[in-house]
């Protein structure tokens, strides 16, 4: 194991590790000039280097434009100067999330409007597969025109194996083969075996969060948004759940059941199952929902996780949840998971009544379905590095 995934492990609940990885990157890069200039170069991102000055900073800030509902932070803003001209890149990381609340047309759209900028360049770049064709088409006919840039972090680790030999160097590969960041183009055994038992592994899921379970699920707090459970939410945030929503403008405040974090960073981990009380950063009664969830976490603090509750502007929540190995010893693993989604649906039902002073309601509750533009964004910390 390497020194950073150590640290890492160090860290307590969810591990960060986009977070993470993005300032080691960025740090590494802001010592190695050259490899940066040739990484770009070697993509056709830029043709030339001659520039005076580099400046690397993570987690910028940026003010939304009138357009947009709130403000953008970036994972690596890149600026190369030549005492003339500057040339300025963003870059959003991804590595087992995707792209949440149409952060890159944001991103896209507010670099066509910096001032004093020669080029505008968008990379965006992720361990999975995730095309954003419709990104590059929407960035190339803003007025002041953005290149968009996709490329895949294994891209990134063959072309670091090849420029660097010190230790910092090494000890970055380390941590991306160990979290799936240096695969190529190839089906692994583990892609084999998925494939073969996708749809088995699919119906015993089903199978937990049947008719019954979706009953209990619907009495307790007003409804079942008519197609969940589907692959759909596997699709855009790794979870496999029903759910409801507590507020007209859908996502504000919501709760779902079922299956978490199906897509490990790590892949060594299990995923979570349980339930899941999370309010939006946009919603007028956000301070107050916070209040009550924290009210909870300092009493049941070994029963409720919490999720974003001290970090702004964050989609915030709470968790009940046991990870999936802790069923794996059980003889009838179905009914075991069937009995603790009861249990997680009484458990929030007795919060709700004890911990909130206003009623909730599921809205929507057969007649709204799943869409396909429903979102979650990502929150991170910050450094800025200037070299």
């Amino acid at each position: 194991m390497s020194l950073f995934s150590n640290l890492l492990n160090l860290h307590s609940g969810s591990k960060p590790l986009e977070d993470f990885f993005t300032e080691i990157v960025a740090y590494f890069l802001s010592l190695n000039n050259d490899i940066l200039i040739d990484w770009l170069k070697y993509h056709s991102i830029i043709s030339d280097d001659n520039y005076s000055s580099i400046k690397i900073s993570t987690q910028q800030e940026h003010k939304g434009l009138e357009s947009h509902t709130e403000d953008s932070r970036l994972d690596i803003v890149v600026e190369l100067s030549d005492g003339l001209n500057t040339d300025v890149i963003f870059i959003e990381s991804k590595v087992g999330s995707r792209d949440g609340n149409h952060a890159l047309k944001k991103y896209a759209e507010i670099l066509s409007k910096l001032p004093n900028a020669r080029y505008r360049i968008l990379i965006y770049i992720t361990r999975d597969y995730d095309p954003k064709d419709e990104i590059k088409t929407l960035a190339s006919n803003l007025e002041a025109k953005v290149n968009f840039y996709q490329l895949r972090w294994h891209q990134f680790y063959a072309h670091l194996q090849q420029h660097a030999t010190d230790i910092l160097a090494k000890e970055i590969l380390i941590l991306m083969r160990g979290n799936g960041m240096s695969a190529t183009n190839q089906f692994s055994s583990v892609d084999l075996l998925t494939m073969v038992n996708f749809n088995k592994t699919l119906k015993l899921m089903e199978s937990t969060l049947n008719d019954e379970i979706q009953q209990e699920f619907k009495l307790a707090f007003g409804g079942v948004i008519k197609g969940a459970a589907s692959r759909t939410q596997w699709k855009w945030d790794e979870r496999y759940i029903i759910y409801t929503h507590f507020s007209p403008s859908v996502w504000d405040l919501w709760c779902g059941l079922g299956y978490f974090d199906l897509n490990p960073i790590n892949l060594t981990d299990y995923p979570y199952l349980g339930i899941f009380l999370q309010v939006s950063h946009r919603f007028g009664q956000r301070t107050k929902i916070i209040e009550s969830m924290q009210k909870i976490i300092n009493d049941k603090p070994n029963i409720w996780t919490p999720v974003n509750l001290k970090v702004l502007p964050a989609w915030s929540g709470i968790f009940y949840r046991k990870s999936l190995q802790e069923f794996l010893s059980e003889k009838d693993q179905i009914s075991t998971i069937k009995l603790f989604f009861q249990e997680s649906i009484k458990e929030l039902k007795a919060v709700q009544e004890q911990y909130f002073d206003f009623p909730w309601k599921g809205v929507g509750i057969e007649a709204t379905t799943e869409i396909e533009n429903e979102e979650d964004p990502n929150t991170s910390l910050s450094l800025i590095v200037e070299v």
